[in-house]
């Protein structure tokens, strides 16, 4: 019986765990539905997804949303979205609902559907930026006229079961709960209005459910150390290696290399780790008061770019970052006062398009940091990140023990003397 017992808590346990974010301890998708009219055998409600993760976005394809009705509601028709799928219809006459399916399937309209079917924030093609990186494109929203169902607030039945694709596996989604009414201003902002009845279902993403391998790697290098530390051998699984490409090969020059399959089935170039994203973070320089850093992300896959791509990093210098020299920087608070993490994107119509690997397929900027003297130090990989995310997902960091070194014998020149001093040695040669 104890054994029962304490298998048990763990699986409660590590259920809950698996969908714990320490980076973004607060992260979810939340998905609103406001009542606003009711008709003679239903009610008109607006629909309304809220990517409330600070650095992971939904990415074309885009979100799917589904769920099961409680009893046999229709829906009538959508504004701003589309079911997948019609159903069975067929003892209707007359009018002929939009879906039949006890359990619709939803997704986006794409960009430039005609006007009288466009709703407020719909459709981008499912495409949600993060909230961290710009909240006013962090949510998508449609309209939805249900049929069968309860017109009142005791008799409507709140749907249940919800699933959520934003693009691919991963996120879990709780039951709907009544909240208090949403509020509405018009548009002089003289008048409060609000919806007849409210309800929230929350979502929350764990890497675990979404893939067995991670999706990305780190590489390490320094100045101080010849030594490369590249990413660990199949850090991502080798399954793919079978179906990859080589840098050479004549499959590189056929047109529609880059086409993405419906089954977003990758095609990667060839390469020890099997990833389709490499972060590499070189310590590059080093200051009397300041160290450079740079950061190169390459991708691998053929067939997928990234928009809207996010770099999340964890590293105790981070509180001191001077400057970003080509990407956008948004310092991350998990915890208030510990201000040791931060989020890098792509500036606009720069580089916030991480094209398809090959010769394009990387951006790179460099970080300048203000030392800490009673921190800082070269020494057992101090200079290196502790946690690195690449569009929300953590990414395979090398063993800390192949980590570049610092070679006890190295002159203090190569280390601390700043550009001044050997701007003068020259001078002094040439004198």
């Amino acid at each position: 019986m104890r054994l029962v017992i304490s298998t048990f808590c763990v699986l409660v346990l590590f259920s809950c765990a698996v969908a714990y974010d320490p980076l973004d301890p607060n992260g979810n998708i939340t998905i609103k539905w406001d009542i606003m009219s009711w008709t003679p055998d239903g009610y008109v409600a607006t629909v309304t997804v809220h990517n409330f993760q600070m650095f992971r976005h939904i990415m074309n394809p885009g979100w799917t949303l589904g769920w099961t009705w409680a009893k046999r509601e229709v829906i009538w028709t959508m504004v701003g979205a589309q079911a997948t799928e019609q159903g069975d219809c067929s003892k209707f006459k007359g009018n002929i609902p939009h879906c039949c399916k006890k359990t619709p399937t939803v997704v986006d309209l794409l960009p430039g559907v005609p006007y009288n079917q466009q709703f407020s924030n719909c459709c981008k093609g499912g495409v949600v930026a993060a909230w961290g990186q710009d909240p006013s494109q962090a949510i998508s929203s449609f309209q939805v006229s249900v049929g069968q169902a309860g017109t009142t607030n005791k008799t409507v039945k709140l749907p249940k079961n919800f699933t959520l694709l934003a693009p691919g596996p991963g996120y879990s989604c709780g039951p709907a709960k009544i909240v208090p009414s949403t509020t509405f201003l018009t548009a002089d902002k003289r008048r409060k209005t609000q919806a007849l009845m409210t309800w929230n279902v929350t979502c929350t993403y764990s890497q675990f459910l979404a893939r067995k391998n991670p999706s990305c790697c780190v590489s390490l290098s320094s100045f101080y150390n010849e030594t490369i530390t590249p990413c660990p051998s199949c850090a991502c699984g080798c399954h793919n290696k079978k179906n990859c490409v080589k840098r050479d090969s004549k499959i590189l020059s056929m047109v529609g290399l880059h086409t993405p399959k419906k089954d977003n089935e990758p095609l990667l170039r060839c390469t020890h780790h099997m990833c389709p994203i490499r972060v590499h973070w070189h310590v590059k320089v080093n200051y009397k008061d300041y160290w450079r850093v740079k950061i190169a992300i390459t991708n691998f896959n053929y067939r997928m770019n990234h928009s809207l791509w996010s770099l999340a990093v964890q590293h105790p210098n981070l509180n001191n970052l001077t400057q970003v020299f080509s990407f956008n920087y948004k310092p991350l608070l998990p915890y208030g006062s510990i201000n040791d993490t931060g989020m890098f994107y792509g500036m606009k119509y720069f580089n916030d398009l991480l094209m398809e690997a090959g010769p394009t397929g990387n951006v790179q900027s460099e970080l300048l940091l203000q030392k800490d003297k009673d921190t800082f130090t070269f020494k057992q990989g101090w200079a290196f990140p502790r946690k690195i995310y690449f569009n929300g997902d953590e990414c395979m960091m090398p063993p800390p023990d192949t980590y570049p070194f610092l070679p006890n014998s190295a002159p203090p020149s190569l280390i601390t003397f700043p550009p001044s001093i050997f701007l003068l040695l020259f001078f002094l040669a040439v004198w």
